[in-house]
């Protein structure tokens, strides 16, 4: 069958004898169809009644009846051959008749007598046929119908290899048999379940066997068809793509193309394609199939695959971007549209119409889509697809279990285990998170993390860790949860790392970043809030492309745009803008809070508006109270007030707000109507843990002056306050465990200390102390509060800095209360790290608005104990300073007064110890009238009824400044004038001679500066002069280099063009050979030398590298030995009067020698000639100095005589060549004399045109 269907000139088994490059245009373009050779007509043979008598029965092939019979009959009452029987059942198979073909074939097969080599033929067409019903067969029993009785492809690939077995026994080497087990094995292999090696691309060994047997059927067709056979080359190429060898595929498609461009069912540009998408060309294989769809417009299998490639290239562009939405539409509706009307059976177009009908949430067309292609497709991917199709809309429907089963099988058809399909594996475990069986989808999906680092994945997978941290913080259980907190975040923070990646064209997913502001809020509030100002811009980018869209106004002006996005702002989710609210709020931004807060409540206002349903009072409610409480931390109480008397107003049994603004009553009136608040507050919600939290701490300011003793702690109101409250309302109340930890802290610091049974009970009311912060870390490992209650019990007691220090630093970086920074202020004061305590002070007071009287107090004395340690009058002044702030602060406060006469005194007494060259009278007077003052505040300290220290003992001190130190001050005041006064004219010399020696070393430094920068410009002006000197030289190199071209250059007097000059012979040569006599010696001094060096170089390597040379000159010595004879340099002490004793070089006289006719005298020559010689010999005596002072160590003669010396030369009679006044005779220009040395055949030759 394939032999008779496969080429329109109906080639014997597939061959075509031709090329495309020996067909006409009108043939090579012509596209081979399928069935071309079958006729339209086809006349039967019919005997009459006499055997002479024939006729026939003219059948019309292209209108065959349905049913066969009659036709049947006829050809076998006829007893016709096998070709009438095959040219009827192949036109039956060109109208899509396939069943009627095969009844045809196998009544043939019946009906045909001839042997069996008669219905060889017949059975291979019958098998072509099975193989052709296989690839329409479904894959898989319909819905409804019994596997044994359906007709699938392995039931006709059954009877396929039937018929090919019986042809086979009857000729096995008939070449279309190959051919057919070649597709067979193909189509076998196709259906074999995919591999579950964990390795990708391996194949599964049953498959890879018949794979092989396919290879080898094709090779032989190959082989039979002596490589003629297209088609068998395209089966070999296809299981080498099923192989994964795709380059070899490729190679095998193009072979086919170039030799049957004409072949377009099967179009190997689909393979080429194919291989090329493989290997990663995916441009290149929509060309090639763009190419199969421009030779045949209606190849389905063109059109799906164009289809592909553009839902391909849609996936690698945003799903809001202009470019997603064209190249999508074009994929469904010129492609995919088209592959589906020429063939609704395709089971990839099914597949990828199936996709699009799912997101439009077609679920009907999905459904029958994916049934056709898992039933028709030969390819497991497509019934993967299929399968996953079909899930994904149970999964829609919530039809959980056989969603389930639809991924698991989809998972199957692609390998399953650790290869499968991840969309399905995926789909699996979001079944399971459905199902609410957590283990088994952190399980699956953890295995496609491992393998695949997919990001749907890892999403599902760290919200998952991310809901049991929640769950853990927020229920009774105390499991740690440490390690599904590192997951999560790690998981998560890929994900959105992952979205940076600009090839993989990832949207942001706002539950992601939900999930990580939540996992942070607690350790890291700032990436919290990153988080969720990253979830803002990404509501704020789709606000405005929205409004964009909507073509509305955008200005350029920067409050218009502020004011737009505020605009914007106001419709983004309230939670998220009361989360950054909270975030701004923790870190003390309180005017970025409020506008938050503010934003928020619009947003809710807006979102009631569009959705009428929500209920947003629960949301109003707790963004007003953060309101109010940002105006209270801005000090804008009657703003706060407002918002809780609002809440009140619409809630009146909100107990935080009425906390609040009685905080605020005892916050403005202390003594009137805030007690009076506070005290209405606590009758009418005594239960509420919070009020009594502010009661107790109430009770703690109006009763801190009156606290009991250590024996009577336990009638504290405080402390019988907290009590209450874990006895009858929460034994768990941190607050009130933490309070009584504190009481009994300040019980014990009060606490007397002389004896070792009072420092036991000391110790014992600080172990107290840390039991009830012991208790609240337990039940909050987190408190940082009952953390450093502990610590300051391990300094008070145990005096155990450096593990308190640790603790502090810890809760520093934790809460954000002034009391942390105090509490190591004191830490750093009592390890004498003042610069530290200070700070510490400083950043306290910077949180109480710089107006904290204690903290205040606490400077002053850090400065004090700075100044005794380091014996500076600057840190008593700064502790001076800072005890006068505190006074002013809390001027009631009798002890700040003293503070202040103190550090009067002790500042008195250190100017006083103060060397005269150390202080100044100024200080001196100073610190006289400080003294003065303190014995004023002394005096009335003691008569005030609370003193902070025994009355006697502050008398004492006052008595001590105004009898002792006031004298001291006064001898110290007139003993400092004096000095200054003896000094005044030193000191004024000694800041002379200080002026002027800075003036002289700015001076000195100028001068440098300045001598550094001439210098540098020396440098630069120097360089610029050799660099232009080098440009110069270059640039006359160059003219003399293009002189000396042009001088050697001439205009042929046949052509007119320009041709080097050739040397003159002859003439030039009849003349030298008079020139002959004593004058030889003369002119030795100047050309001989030159002339004599090149000949010994030259004998010098012909001798061992080059003899040809030493032979070709001494050939040319026979002929005029007069010219280069002398090979040997002779001294000139042994040479004759002949050899010229004015050659001081001792290379003429050897030249002198070798003349075998010398010339008595010069002949006379006529002026042009005279003229014509004396223009050339200075510049090549010139060009001759410079090459021998490059190769001798002599002495050279200086330019001006070597110029003269030229001249007489050249008018008298010379031996040398180069001297004959004839330039091609043998003078070389400079750059050519290394030439001249180096390669002596050159030289030789023209040695030889002047010798001739």
């Amino acid at each position: 069958m394939a032999s008779r269907t496969a080429f329109a000139n109906g080639s014997t088994n597939g061959l075509s004898t031709i090329g495309p490059r020996d067909l006409p245009d009108s043939i090579a373009t012509r596209s081979v169809l399928r069935f071309s050779d079958v006729p339209s007509s086809l006349d039967i043979p019919v005997q009459g009644m006499d055997e002479d008598d024939q006729q026939a029965v003219e059948v019309d092939l292209e209108d065959l009846l349905d049913d066969p019979t009659e036709l049947c009959t006829l050809l076998e009452n006829e007893r016709v051959s096998r070709n009438f029987w095959m040219t009827v059942s192949l036109a039956y198979a060109k109208q899509k008749k396939i069943d009627t073909a095969i009844e045809m074939i196998g009544k043939g097969l019946a009906a045909v007598t001839g042997g069996p080599k008669e219905k060889l033929s017949m059975l291979t067409c019958l098998c072509w046929l099975y193989l052709w019903k296989s690839r329409e067969a479904p894959r898989v029993a319909p819905e409804g119908q019994m596997v044994s009785e359906a007709k699938t492809k392995e039931f006709y690939l059954q009877l396929s290899t039937t018929a090919l077995n019986d042809a086979t026994r009857i000729n096995p080497s008939f070449p279309p048999l190959f051919m057919a087990r070649g597709v067979l094995y193909l189509l076998r292999a196709s259906l074999q379940p995919p591999s579950k090696a964990p390795a990708a691309g391996t194949i599964d060994p049953e498959k890879l066997d018949i794979l092989r047997h396919a290879l080898k059927s094709f090779d032989d067709a190959i082989r039979v068809s002596q490589g003629r056979n297209m088609l068998a080359v395209l089966g070999k190429c296809r299981v080498q793509f099923s192989l994964g060898k795709y380059a070899e595929a490729l190679e095998g498609y193009q072979l086919a193309l170039s030799r049957m461009p004409e072949l377009t069912d099967p179009d190997p540009r689909i393979g080429i394609g194919a291989c090329l998408w493989m290997l990663g060309h995916k441009d290149d294989a929509k060309v090639a199939w763009e190419r199969a769809l421009e030779v045949n417009e209606n190849s389905k299998i063109a059109n799906i695959l164009l289809g592909l490639y553009h839902l391909d290239a849609s996936g690698h562009v945003p799903t809001n971007s202009k470019d997603f939405i064209e190249t999508y539409k074009k994929a469904m509706t010129v492609y995919t549209q088209k592959a589906f009307k020429l063939d609704k059976d395709l089971p990839l177009t099914c597949s990828t119409f199936a996709g699009y009908f799912l997101s439009r949430k077609s679920l009907a067309n999905t459904d029958a889509l994916a049934h056709k292609a898992i039933q028709y497709t030969d390819v497991n991917a497509i019934a993967s697809d299929g399968w996953y199709l079909l899930a994904r809309k149970e999964h829609y429907e919530d039809n959980v279990d056989r969603a389930a089963d639809y991924y698991r099988r989809s998972d199957e058809a692609r390998g399953g285990a650790d290869r499968g399909y991840v969309p399905a594996k995926f789909g699996s475990a979001q079944i399971s998170v459905l199902k609410s069986d957590f283990g088994e989808a952190k399980f699956r999906l953890e295995k496609i993390v491992q393998h695949s680092k997919n990001v749907e994945a890892m999403s599902l997978l760290g919200t998952i860790y991310s809901e049991e941290v929640f769950a853990n913080q927020y229920g009774a259980s105390n499991e740690d949860k440490t390690q599904e907190f590192k997951k999560a975040v790690s998981l998560l923070e890929s994900v959105r790392a992952a979205w940076k990646d600009p090839k993989k064209n990832l949207i942001p997913d706002a539950s992601v970043l939900l999930n990580l502001a939540r996992l942070y809020e607690v350790d890291n509030p700032e990436k919290s809030l990153l988080c969720l100002q990253q979830i803002e811009q990404i509501e704020l980018a789709q606000a405005q492309a929205q409004a964009q869209a909507l073509n509305e106004d955008k200005s350029k002006d920067t409050e218009a745009e502020e004011a737009m996005k505020l605009k914007i702002r106001e419709n983004l989710p309230p939670q998220l803008l009361n989360n950054m609210g909270c975030f701004h709020y923790q870190a003390e931004k309180f005017d970025l809070s409020r506008d938050f807060f503010q934003a928020a409540l619009s947003a809710c206002v807006k979102a009631g508006e569009k959705e009428e349903a929500m209920d947003t009072d629960a949301l109003v409610t707790s963004i007003s109270f953060n309101l109010g409480r940002t105006y209270e931390a801005s000090g804008m109480f009657d703003e706060a007030k407002t918002v809780y008397e609002g809440l009140l107003g619409r809630h009146a049994d909100y107990t935080d707000a009425r906390t609040r603004l009685a905080y605020i009553a005892l916050k403005e009136s202390p003594t009137d109507e805030g007690p009076r608040a506070i005290g209405k507050l606590y009758q009418d919600a005594s239960n509420d843990l919070e009020v009594r939290a502010l009661y107790g701490w109430y009770l703690g300011r109006v009763h801190s002056r009156k606290r009991a003793s250590a024996s009577h702690i336990h009638e504290d109101p405080e402390l019988r306050h907290y009590k209450h409250t874990l006895q009858h309302h929460d034994k768990h109340d941190r607050y009130a465990l933490i309070g009584m930890g504190n009481l009994y802290l300040q019980t014990a610091r009060e606490m007397p200390r002389n004896s070792d049974s009072e420092k036991a009970k000391r110790s014992s009311m600080y172990s107290k102390a840390a039991e009830f912060f012991e208790k609240a870390l337990q039940l909050d490992p987190k408190s940082a509060f009952a953390a450093q209650g502990i610590a300051i019990a391990m300094i008070e007691d145990k005096k155990d800095f450096k593990g308190a220090l640790s603790i502090f630093m810890q809760v520093r970086e934790t809460v954000k209360d002034p009391n942390v920074y105090i509490n190591l202020g004191h830490l750093f004061a009592e390890l004498r790290q003042y610069s530290k305590a200070i700070e510490h002070y400083e950043a306290a007071l910077s949180k109480n608005s710089g107006s904290d009287a204690q903290i205040l107090a606490c400077l002053g004395r850090t400065w004090l104990a700075r100044g005794r340690a380091e014996k500076d009058l600057k840190s008593y002044k700064n502790a001076l300073e800072y005890a006068q702030k505190a006074l002013e602060t809390a001027p009631e406060q009798i002890h700040f007064k003293f503070n202040v006469a103190f550090v009067q005194i002790q500042l008195a007494q250190t100017i006083y110890t103060t060397a005269e060259s150390a202080r100044t009278l100024a200080e001196v007077e100073a610190a006289a009238a400080g003294l003065e003052d303190a014995i004023v505040s002394l005096e009335e300290i003691a008569q005030h009824p609370q003193t902070p220290y025994p009355k006697a003992l502050v008398e004492g001190r006052a008595n001590m400044a105004r009898n002792t130190m006031r004298k001291q001050l006064e001898r110290s005041i007139q003993s400092q004038r004096e000095y200054e006064e003896k000094n005044k004219e030193k000191v004024r010399e000694a800041m002379e001679v200080r002026q002027r020696e800075l003036k002289e070393r700015e001076e000195a430094r100028l001068k440098a500066e300045e001598e550094q920068r001439e210098r540098k410009r020396v440098i630069a002006e120097e360089r610029a002069k050799i660099a232009e000197h080098d440009r110069a030289l270059a640039e006359s190199r160059a003219r003399e280099a293009e002189a000396r071209e042009e001088a050697e250059m001439t205009v042929d007097s046949e052509t007119g063009e320009r041709v080097k000059r050739k040397r003159k012979v002859g003439k030039a040569g009849g003349k030298r050979k008079k020139k002959e006599g004593d004058e030889s010696g003369e002119e030795s001094e100047t050309g001989t030398p030159k002339k004599e060096r090149r000949p010994r170089r030259r004998d010098a390597d012909g001798d061992e590298e080059k003899p040809k040379k030493k032979r070709r000159l001494a050939k040319k010595e026979k002929v005029n030995s007069k010219f280069k004879s002398a090979e040997v340099v002779v001294d000139s002490s042994d040479e004759g009067e002949g050899g010229g004793g004015g050659d001081d070089d001792g290379f003429g006289s050897d030249r002198g020698r070798d003349v075998s006719s010398p010339v008595s005298s010069p002949p006379k020559h006529d002026d042009d000639e005279d003229e014509e010689v004396e223009r050339a010999p200075a510049k090549r005596t010139t060009r001759r100095r410079m090459v021998e002072s490059d190769d001798e160590d002599e002495d050279v003669a200086e330019p001006e005589e070597g110029v003269s010396m030229g001249r007489d030369m050249e008018v008298g009679e010379t031996d040398a060549p180069g001297l004959s006044g004839d330039r091609d005779a043998g003078d070389v220009p400079m750059e050519d004399a290394d030439e001249m040395h180096d390669g002596e055949d050159d030289a030789e030759e023209r040695e030889g045109d002047v010798d001739r």
